[in-house]
C-alpha cells in the first residue's frame, strides 16, 4: 500500500486569516483557528505530498529534525475531525 496523501477535508476550507493572524479551517458552521505548528502542517496537506515529504519538507523549513511522531499524532487526530483526508 502506497503511502498516504493527505489534503484538507470536503467541507473544509483552510485559509490565512489576516484579522486572526493565523490559518484558519473554515466550514458551514464555524470556523477552527489554528495554533502555528497545526497551520503549518495543514498547508501542506495537498493531496500531492506523502507524510514522510511534509515531515521532510516541516523540517528542512525550520531546521528541526525528529518530529514524524508530532506531525502523525496531529494528522491522526485531523482525521479524526474529518479536517484532513487521504
Amino acid at each position: 500500500m502506497s503511502e498516504p496523501k493527505p489534503r484538507v477535508g470536503s467541507g473544509f476550507r483552510l485559509q490565512y486569516e489576516q484579522a486572526q493572524q493565523a490559518w484558519v479551517l473554515l466550514f458551514p458552521e464555524g470556523m477552527v483557528k489554528l495554533n502555528g505548528p497545526a497551520g503549518e502542517i495543514m498547508k501542506r496537506c495537498d493531496g500531492a505530498r506523502t507524510v514522510s515529504e511534509i515531515v521532510a519538507d516541516l523540517e528542512s523549513t525550520f531546521g528541526l529534525t525528529g518530529l514524524q511522531g508530532d506531525v502523525v499524532a496531529f494528522l491522526d487526530m485531523a482525521r479524526g475531525k474529518h479536517w484532513i483526508e487521504d
